[in-house]
């Protein structure tokens, strides 16, 4: 028979069940040994002290996890290869807010994330030159055909024209807004302010809509092309005037006034010039002059 006084039979502190039972409400506190600790520490503490080994090999992982990757400069092409990352279900929607815009939502806070990119907006506006020149083409042929003495001579130098137009309107009133932003800024310090690149963006899918107008003005109905561009002036100039309200409402009257009109006007001026130089009524025909013809129907006057 085992003897009471075995060593390694379990026994009580006669002192600590003294204190409890004197204060029942006393919480005690449990300290775990260092070869105790749960697993997932034990992985964490290990994941950062193969860190702390190996800092060569593991400094862009480091960088991304306490937010200090630095960035390229601007004029090198990985600074704009960020841009261009962007999956296709986040272009579908940005072009989707763009054409069907909803009141009191503003373009960058809903679609943009501060994630603004350059892919849509390039492919937006390259689409868009394409569309202008080819359906000025085919509206000029389907204008004249049937016609005698007409002669099908297809006009590329529209494209030049058209991507001068459209790509100086998304690159250089964007960054005329921008700097003046950014200059009105500096002077009242609670406005919105935007990057450029997000101010780009903007204007890049507010393009969008326009791209289904242009393939109706291949229609010779001028009522047809000019409610067409009522419509797309009204949706795109919505984006615009939603999105840049809040950089200008808290700005002095007549900035705010001087900043929206100037949006709006630009917008119309690049619609109606494209309408007007790209789908303006043609010029009747003038017919050919027949000289034998001349000369056989003078012949019998003369003599």
């Amino acid at each position: 028979m085992a003897s009471t006084n075995d060593p390694f039979q379990f026994q009580e502190f006669e002192e600590t069940g003294n204190l409890l039972d004197a204060n029942r409400d006393a919480t005690s506190v449990y300290i775990p040994d260092e070869g105790t600790k749960p697993e997932k520490q034990r992985k964490a503490a290990d994941f950062t002290h193969d860190v702390d080994e190996d800092p060569h090999g593991t400094d862009d992982k480091t960088e991304l996890l306490f937010g200090q990757k630095k960035s390229a400069p601007f004029w090198t092409f990985e600074y704009y290869q960020r841009f261009f990352d962007i999956e296709t279900h986040h272009v579908k929607e940005r072009i989707i807010g763009s054409v069907l815009p909803w009141p009191g939502k503003n373009f960058i806070h809903v679609y943009l994330r501060r994630n603004p990119d350059l892919y849509g907006p390039f492919w937006i506006c390259t689409t868009f030159v394409f569309a202008v020149a080819i359906s000025g083409n085919i509206s000029n042929f389907l204008v004249h055909s049937g016609k005698p003495n007409y002669k099908y001579t297809p006009d590329f130098g529209k494209v030049t024209i058209a991507a001068t137009a459209i790509f100086s309107y998304a690159w250089l009133v964007p960054l005329s807004l921008w700097g003046f932003l950014l200059w009105r800024n500096n002077k009242i310090m609670n406005l919105v302010s935007y990057s450029f690149m997000e101010i780009v963006c903007v204007y890049g899918y507010s393009l969008s809509i326009y791209i289904p107008a242009v393939v109706l003005w291949i229609l010779p109905y001028e009522w047809v092309r000019w409610c067409s561009i009522v419509v797309a002036l009204c949706l795109s100039g919505s984006v615009l005037v939603m999105t840049f309200w809040p950089a200008v409402r808290d700005d002095h009257p007549k900035v705010i006034i001087a900043v929206m009109s100037a949006v709006v006007v630009l917008n119309i001026l690049l619609a109606v010039g494209c309408k007007v130089y790209f789908f303006s009524k043609p010029e009747p025909v003038q017919p050919v002059n027949n000289p034998a013809a001349t000369e056989v129907t003078k012949a019998p006057s003369s003599s």
